[in-house]
């Protein structure tokens, strides 16, 4: 059995045993609406806060240009973990432009992704200074696109202690676009088509958009903070497989990444009504929450 089977079975036993070993929970938190300035511009936000939260973390959007993910927050906040989650740069009460291609502008250019982890950070550090207590581990969850995002962020803010990504990539920009088009939206994709030949067309397919491409893998090189990614094996956004085959060149390395594949799923882990993944993460983050205490408390 693979790697992935063991630290599967891990994360159900924990989810069966973490809570009554070590946590109380409580369905108990109050919302506040926050602002904050990134890059010349000012965010609007809110922050979700339980009596004693276990862990907080930032929201990092995916591609869209959605409002804050107040569903996805409170279900969270419910299990204990402290959220911030705010308007896209462009969307709702947020200030500055959205990029993106339904408004015919490029969303995975280098400078705006930067620009994007730099409005993250922001947040981690207005978030840190609202929770006062520093004990409290912070980390950012992210969808989709926030897989480049979300290590360009953390590689630059040592504030950031962990990370969680739903169907993130791990390839470049360009080979996520090269492995889009040619799926092409079908979501029989995989009924007809192996691994091989999404690999064989990655490698090989001319660039429809000539930019620089961001690799994520840079920045992740950097970092030694645990990581979770997500991954549905049906998805048609990204070439799962590949992206899975790079992670497990980081864990040989040492870096403290994991993931967990989902047979039947496609680009959807996050989703409301997949609640598997979700409760996997809950208890990946708490019991990585309680390592980062447990060694804050070793070094004092």
């Amino acid at each position: 059995m693979n790697n992935n089977f063991f630290s599967y079975l891990y994360l159900w036993l924990s989810l069966i045993i973490l809570p009554e070993m070590v946590f109380s929970q409580s369905n108990n938190f109050t919302i506040q609406d926050v602002k904050f300035e990134s890059q010349g511009i000012t965010l609007a936000g809110s922050i979700l806060k339980p009596k004693n939260p276990v862990a907080a973390v930032v929201i990092v959007h995916g591609s869209d240009p959605v409002k804050r993910e107040l569903e996805f927050a409170k279900r969270l906040a419910k299990e204990g973990i402290a959220v911030l989650t705010y308007d896209k740069r462009g969307v709702g009460e947020s200030g500055g432009v959205y990029v993106g291609p339904s408004v015919g502008t490029n969303n995975i250019d280098t400078t705006n992704l930067t620009l994007l982890s730099d409005d993250a950070n922001e947040a981690v550090k207005t978030f840190r200074a609202f929770l006062k207590n520093e004990k409290t581990p912070i980390g950012l969850v992210g969808f989709s696109q926030a897989g480049w995002i979300i290590p360009i962020a953390a590689s630059k803010n040592s504030q950031i202690e962990f990370m969680v990504l739903f169907s993130c990539p791990t390839i470049t920009t360009l080979e996520q676009l090269r492995f889009q088009f040619y799926t092409n939206g079908n979501n029989n994709f995989w009924e007809n088509h192996a691994d091989a030949d999404a690999r064989e067309h990655i490698k090989n397919d001319p660039d429809k958009y000539q930019f620089v491409a961001t690799d994520p893998k840079i920045s992740l090189s950097t970092l030694s903070i645990p990581g979770l990614w997500l991954f549905g094996e049906k998805d048609i956004q990204i070439p799962v497989k590949l992206c899975i085959e790079q992670l497990n060149t980081f864990k040989v390395q040492g870096k403290p990444f994991e993931y967990t594949l989902f047979p039947t799923l496609g680009h959807d882990t996050s989703s409301i009504d997949k609640t598997i993944p979700f409760y996997i993460s809950i208890q990946w983050i708490k019991q990585n929450a309680l390592n980062i205490r447990m060694s804050k408390a070793l070094i004092k």
